[in-house]
């Protein structure tokens, strides 16, 4: 006997269509996530959308693997396991005077007994940009 269904597809057949639903679902979404944090960015107030398009711009150039998503309506950066290793949370949310890039503990920002993991940002100079293109390197694992 075959091991064919009604369907005329065999069982991997259909195991491998599953499979590529899967996927398209998985880019649809990654789709998704990355048109809500670009609408997001753009809905910001200064200087809070510059310092967001700034560090998405850095996000994308050094660590394009990394995937943008919303955390709490803010806009942020997940490893491949969906893991949220930081987010930039705008001044406006909080009242705050600056905005704050954040960084969770799977950004394994480690250096010695201790360091710091949230950064203060009213604008960024060419340098700062610098710095955050390295911490996001490092969150990432690279």
């Amino acid at each position: 006997m075959s091991d064919t269904t009604k369907s005329g597809f065999s069982a991997d057949e259909r195991a491998a269509m599953r499979q590529r639903a899967k996927e398209l679902k998985a880019q649809e979404s990654a789709a998704e996530a990355l048109q809500a944090v670009v609408e997001k960015i753009a809905s910001l107030d200064e200087p809070d959308k510059t310092n967001a398009e700034r560090i998405h711009a850095i996000v994308r150039e050094v660590a394009p693997s990394l995937q943008p998503r919303l955390f709490y309506g803010s806009p942020a950066y997940a490893n491949a396991e969906g893991k949220v290793l930081f987010f930039y949370q705008e001044r406006a949310k909080f009242k705050a005077r600056y905005g704050n890039l954040a960084f969770f503990d799977g950004a394994q920002l480690d250096d010695g007994t201790m360091w710091s993991t949230a950064f203060a940002i009213t604008e960024l100079s060419p340098a700062d940009e610098k710095k955050v293109a390295e911490l996001v390197k490092r969150a990432a694992g690279l």
